[in-house]
């Protein structure tokens, strides 16, 4: 599907005129969404609007890593949208002329849908909205960065919740959970890292059609990929505190078991000996002939262990 919003110079709107009925000469300028388009409607890329091969190349073939590229009176964007189910990115193509932004994207996406209805309900009131096909490229680029942050917040309350009831779930249990937060985080950075890359090509090139106040715009976008990268590496180091947590506690408890099992052996050391001398089979053994050699090597066996027991407690192997 393509649907077009047009802009006139009394900046009059008109929606979902056909292209091949738009004439972009009659307006003040025009964004033309390639939304989920088909094979026919990807043609008019070629066939309407006359891109570089190389551009469409780029949109048809996904998924590329965020860029900027540069052409004759054109450039193009490919940018990051975020899946909040799997967090896997999705790309939108933008290609931003001196009259005309073309969005071009697989599937549907909300972030698209809000900047269209946000153009759709602003464009007539001659602000920052309607200035361009810039301000309509900023837009689709801030509601894709906005998207960002609901995933993210939810991570990070998972970690919250996560470090609150550490102490109550099997140490595997948890070391799990922290490792699934870290990849999911792995793949909010691989999004947001390129994309903050991007916005500082944008705000630094000298190529990209734009007014001083187009740039306060932009950099906006830059501060808040800036800070999503921030909150992302902050939660993997929490992540990492938590996985070496995790396995200092888990150490620990295996050096206490050790401990307990290494001082039951060693108390039943000698009472083995003890038993297995006197089970041997000789016949001449004077003990075993004795009234009270059984009460007698019984209570040796109890003295020798409670010696050796309370030697351990005055050395601190219970502390």
């Amino acid at each position: 599907m393509i649907r077009t919003l047009a802009i006139t110079r009394d900046h009059r709107v008109s929606v979902n005129v056909p292209l091949a009925e738009l004439d972009l000469n009659d307006y003040a300028w025009v964004w033309a969404d390639f939304n989920q388009p088909t094979e026919e409607e990807s043609r008019m890329l070629d066939t309407y609007f006359h891109f570089h091969p190389l551009a469409i190349e780029d949109c048809l073939h996904v998924l590329q890593r965020p860029k900027l590229d540069y052409y004759d009176n054109l450039q193009f964007l490919v940018l990051h949208a975020l899946n909040p189910v799997t967090l896997e990115a999705e790309e939108v193509d933008l290609f931003l002329g001196t009259n005309f932004l073309v969005s071009f994207h697989h599937g549907v996406l909300e972030e698209v849908d809000e900047a269209w209805e946000r153009l759709l309900h602003h464009a007539h009131e001659r602000t920052i909205w309607a200035r361009g096909p810039v301000a309509a490229a900023y837009t689709v680029m801030d509601k894709l960065v906005d998207h960002y942050f609901p995933s993210l917040f939810a991570i990070e309350d998972e970690l919250a919740d996560l470090e609150n009831r550490g102490g109550r779930e099997s140490v595997e249990d948890l070391m799990n959970q922290v490792f699934d937060l870290r990849s999911r985080l792995l793949k909010l950075r691989r999004t947001v890292v390129p994309m903050r890359d991007l916005l500082y090509r944008v705000i630094n090139s000298q190529h990209v059609q734009r007014t001083g106040e187009h740039t306060a715009y932009f950099t906006d976008i830059y501060d808040h990929l800036l800070k999503l990268t921030d909150m992302i590496e902050a939660d993997r180091e929490m992540t990492a505190d938590l996985r070496d947590s995790y396995i200092s506690l888990n150490s620990n408890r295996m050096n206490q078991i050790m401990k307990t099992l290494t001082v039951i052996t060693t108390v039943f050391m000698p009472l083995t000996l003890i038993a297995g001398i006197y089970g041997m089979n000789f016949a001449y053994m004077p003990e075993l002939q004795w009234k009270f050699g059984y009460g007698a090597v019984l209570l040796l066996m109890f003295v020798l262990g409670g010696s050796m027991v309370a030697w351990f407690v005055k050395r601190g192997w219970f502390k």
